[in-house]
């Protein structure tokens, strides 16, 4: 890889690591990623902050990468099962807090990817939010990070 490409590639991921603003909603250190090259499903992990005095809901996702679009969460079934689920309300983002997204909790589920998700690239996805409307986010892909707490897949039930 030459020099020119190592640049333009250092400048693509600080420019996506910039968070995103949309009035009072910001996301920060957003990332999405794939369990494995040619994988069928997805998932995007941030962190929502509102700085307004009002709570806001995230109510859906949406991105050309995948043929649908939802937000997840995971519900502990007993016995050591972990289920994924569609929220269907979306998720509150409370007035003057965040609300976090990440592996084993609340995310939002690419299914039915219509390419790869590769390292370094992006992915446009839009948030659409009860009070603040919609923002178009550039969220980086990261396929190396290895999150604290992330769960165990081993008993999930899709």
């Amino acid at each position: 890889m030459s020099f020119t490409t190592k640049l333009i590639a250092a400048l693509a991921v600080t420019t996506f690591a910039i968070p995103a603003f949309a009035d009072s909603i910001m996301i920060k250190d957003a990332y999405v990623r794939t369990a494995m090259k040619g994988a069928k499903s997805g998932a995007a992990f941030m962190q929502i902050m509102n700085h307004s005095d009002t709570d806001d809901r995230l109510v859906s996702a949406a991105s050309e990468v995948a043929k649908k679009v939802e937000l997840h969460t995971h519900m502990d079934m007993g016995e050591g099962v972990m289920k994924m689920m569609h929220v269907e309300e979306g998720f509150v983002i409370p007035a003057g807090g965040m609300h976090g997204l990440s592996r084993g909790g609340d995310h939002v589920m690419f299914m039915g990817l219509t390419k790869d998700m590769i390292q370094g690239e992006s992915v446009e996805v839009t948030l659409t939010f009860e009070q603040a409307g919609n923002m178009v986010v550039q969220i980086p892909v990261d396929l190396e990070r290895q999150d604290h707490g992330a769960m165990k897949h081993g008993n999930m039930d899709h």
